[in-house]
């Protein structure tokens, strides 16, 4: 799965506990009608991945959801949900895959010795 859009928010990678887990959010604002802050967690050596990475720019995220259950200690179950990523890259609105990239229109010559007079056989 992925998630497309512009980052919103980087956070400092943070450290848990003895074994020292590493974890830091990105927030990604998706580009539609209703655009979604989407939080996504970088866990463990993904964290660095997000260095290279500034808030204003357009990112494809990968993403796998994560699902957990706990018992409280009252012995009732909850479920809770995360997203996490494990690849991020950038993106400039590329065109889709296999669609050849469009020169800018100056990069075209001028056309000339045009005869204003001359015409051409189509009936429209």
């Amino acid at each position: 799965m992925e998630v497309q859009g512009k980052v919103k928010l980087i956070g400092e990678t943070q450290t848990f506990g003895s074994n020292g887990f590493r974890k830091r959010d990105l927030v990604v604002t998706t580009e539609e009608q209703y655009p979604q802050h989407i939080l996504v967690e970088f866990v463990q050596d993904k964290c660095d991945l997000l260095n290279n990475y500034q808030v204003g720019q357009d990112v494809k995220v990968n993403i796998n959801l994560r699902g957990r259950e706990w018992v409280n200690p009252q012995g009732e179950t909850k479920y809770f949900n995360s997203i996490q990523g494990w690849r991020i890259e950038a993106s400039q609105g590329a065109a889709p895959a296999g669609m050849p990239e469009v020169p800018p229109a100056q990069a075209f010559e001028p056309a000339k010795n045009l005869n204003e007079e001359d015409h051409d056989d189509l009936p429209f």
